[in-house]
């Protein structure tokens, strides 16, 4: 407790490029971008393969190699690859760790609807791009967000192995600390990481309670 006051009493730790204010925003652009990028990829291939059946091959790969990937190992070889000028380094690994769980996710929700409903969309003279997005994404949705919550918390705590890169965000605070023996640094950043993940995890409960469906809430 007295290494967190120490940490959160200081105040040079909530000023100028190396404070708290600072190594957030970092973080969270580096989190934001690689999410984004992994939404916009995973999310129309899963909704796609799930509504073909197309591709399900794919979605098997992606969820093996989720639990065999060693995000550290991949931010270092990529840096070898491309050097350390830019923060593509840090976002290749990060993508390629929030893939798997968004297109899992969406591949399950949407193949998972009840195929009455599928028919009977079908049955009324909806086309099928009109049934993936007007009868089986509603349904999915949930699913859906699921995935995207898993990524965004993964991405957010994974996001500190840009400090071992020479990049910021809030790992720099568990690094240096490390490097100088200061371990106030590292607790306060582990909290920081922490409470920021528990705020996206909030942020999703909330988003599922905005944009689902109480019928289908219910259902799930």
């Amino acid at each position: 407790m007295n290494w967190l006051i120490d940490f959160f009493g200081d105040a040079a730790n909530w000023s100028g490029p190396d404070g708290i204010p600072a190594r957030l925003l970092e973080h969270l652009e580096f989190s934001a971008a690689a999410f984004l990028i992994a939404a916009l990829v995973a999310v129309p291939l899963g909704m796609l393969i799930g509504h073909t059946g197309r591709g399900a091959l794919l979605v098997v790969i992606s969820a093996n190699a989720a639990r065999a990937l060693p995000t550290l190992g991949l931010l270092v070889l990529v840096v070898l690859l491309i050097g350390v000028g830019t923060v593509l380094p840090v976002l290749v690994p990060l993508v390629v760790l929030a893939i798997p769980p968004i297109l899992v996710n969406t591949y399950e929700g949407v193949r998972g609807v009840d195929p009455d409903l599928r028919d009977a969309a079908y049955g009324m003279g909806l086309r099928g791009y009109q049934v993936l997005f007007r009868t089986l994404t509603p349904v999915a949705l949930p699913l859906i967000l699921l995935g995207l919550r898993l990524a965004a918390i993964q991405v957010v705590s994974t996001a500190t192995v840009a400090a071992f890169v020479g990049l910021g965000g809030l790992g720099r605070f568990i690094i240096d600390g490390l490097a100088t023996k200061s371990y106030s640094s590292v607790i306060g950043g582990a909290v920081l990481i922490a409470a920021l993940a528990l705020a996206v995890q909030l942020g999703f409960t909330l988003l599922n309670r905005a944009v689902v469906s109480p019928g289908v809430r219910q259902v799930r």
